[in-house]
């Protein structure tokens, strides 16, 4: 087993919204592909700084953060961003990783696409019991 990797487009929200009221055309929606490092050990999205700037994500707050190896860092929060993968989309927010350190998709935006995981053939999938809908619980 190794670690999965999947495609996603990540979008401004912001820029949905704006097209939704009729501000903004719809080919002026800033976007980009990523390849990101699932991780179902890691809570929220992350991004870089380069897709921050590409996206030219708005600021949310700062909280701190354990990384992986125990060490505590302060780190933006910005977004909304739209997460599509496949037949899904969710909106979430996104902390803001230095440098070009590589996306990081984590559990909750993964659990609200309702996707399954398959380590043994390290991919990521919509959940084939759900797979025209995705199914979420609300209580």
């Amino acid at each position: 087993m190794g670690l999965i990797y999947s495609d996603l487009e990540l979008i401004r929200a912001d820029d949905l919204a704006l097209v939704r009221g009729g501000y903004l055309a719809p080919e002026q929606v800033r976007s980009i592909t990523v390849r990101a490092l699932v991780d179902s050990g890691a809570y929220q999205l992350c991004i870089n700084e380069n897709v921050r700037r590409q996206l030219d994500l708005p600021f949310v707050e700062r909280i701190t953060a354990e990384l992986a190896n125990g060490t505590q860092v302060e780190l933006e929060v910005v977004g909304p961003v739209e997460i599509r993968f496949k037949t899904r989309r969710t909106v979430c927010n996104a902390a803001v990783l230095p440098g070009d350190t590589e996306v990081l998709l984590g559990s909750i935006p993964m659990e609200d696409m309702d996707l399954a995981l398959y380590p043994k053939e390290e991919r990521m999938d919509v959940n084939p019991a759900t797979p025209y809908i995705s199914k979420k619980k609300i209580k």
